[in-house]
């Protein structure tokens, strides 16, 4: 094992992506910052469109637990899955609420019970922040599991106890960055390089990589909405949903039968991971101020909305064109 630790580290330092800048930080907050970001999220996007702009507006987790929800709902629109958002908010204000300097614990069983923070991401700040001698768990890495050991349809706690047998205890951050380094850009889901792969003398999977894990065939669903947009005065009616999905965000409402009255517009289309959604967009002219908040459409952009409402506002800015 110490050999094959030995060719990961050299490959890291060869060719990993050892300048991105949650990876040359001790900060834990910064680490934690990008490991939320980062799920779901491709690198490159969370890289050039999110990090910097977050940070500059919450450098700390002091400013995120004190600033307003809103604020950092806007500042996560376009990144999707604002869940995230809200759980990295609500960590932030229980960490202040604990001590004037909120800091993230490095113990695993503390991580973990802070919103959002599952089995991975407390992994990762342990490692990461903290040097803790543990493995990571993402996509990329389950994928080399899989492929190293012939598995086709592994359980998370099998996978769990190969990556701790497998761990480079003694550099745990370069060995963990690595592996994710290779899943990304060797052990692909696709064409892999196992000629250049530094675990390939390790793999009994490599003849035939692709078989290692069975992919999951997926039939994603489609939904239906009629969405109102209600004008008084040359403004828009939003209001703040409370349900689960798009929980804190600003949105034009949703309704089962549109008003006779109203006209019907367009539709549009938004794909999220588990359903595309297809919303049939109406507009109502209404004579009194009948719903609570209305807003021009410079005062909806400053708003945090999701990328369906600004579709929605796209094409009713079109049609009064």
């Amino acid at each position: 094992m110490k050999q094959t630790h030995k060719e990961i580290q050299n490959w890291y330092k060869k060719h990993g992506r050892v300048d991105l800048p949650w990876r040359m930080t001790e900060n834990p907050y910064h680490i934690y910052l990008s490991e939320v970001m980062l799920q779901q999220t491709q690198v490159k996007t969370v890289l050039e469109r999110f990090y910097f702009p977050f940070l500059k507006k919450f450098p700390t987790l002091k400013a995120l637990g004190e600033a307003p929800l809103d604020d950092v709902l806007k500042l996560w629109e376009g990144l999707g899955y604002y869940t995230r958002a809200k759980n990295l908010h609500k960590t932030a204000q229980i960490l202040l609420a604990q001590g004037s300097v909120p800091t993230l614990p490095s113990e695993i069983d503390r991580l973990i019970k802070l919103p959002g923070i599952g089995n991975n991401t407390a992994h990762a700040v342990a490692v990461f922040a903290y040097k803790k001698p543990l493995p990571i768990m993402e996509a990329n890495v389950k994928r080399i599991l899989c492929r190293l050991h012939r598995l086709k349809t592994p359980t998370d706690k099998e996978l769990w106890e190969l990556a701790y047998g497998l761990v480079d205890k003694a550099n745990p951050f370069n060995y963990n960055q690595a592996m994710m380094d290779i899943g990304a850009t060797l052990c692909t889901p696709k064409n892999p390089s196992c000629e250049l792969c530094p675990l390939s003398s390790i793999c009994k999977g490599k003849d035939e990589p692709t078989l290692y894990p069975t992919k999951k065939k997926r039939v994603v669903p489609t939904r239906e909405q009629n969405i109102m947009v209600s004008v008084y005065n040359e403004k828009l009616s939003l209001s703040q949903r409370s349900g689960k999905f798009l929980h804190g965000l600003w949105g034009f409402p949703a309704t089962e039968v549109p008003l006779c009255a109203s006209e019907y517009i367009g539709e549009v289309t938004h794909a999220y991971t588990h359903f595309k959604l297809i919303c049939k967009v109406y507009v109502y002219d209404e004579l009194d101020q009948e719903q609570e908040h209305y807003f021009s459409s410079q005062e909806i952009r400053k708003l945090a909305i999701s990328k369906v409402d600004d579709k929605i506002l796209n094409l009713y800015l079109d049609m009064i064109k």
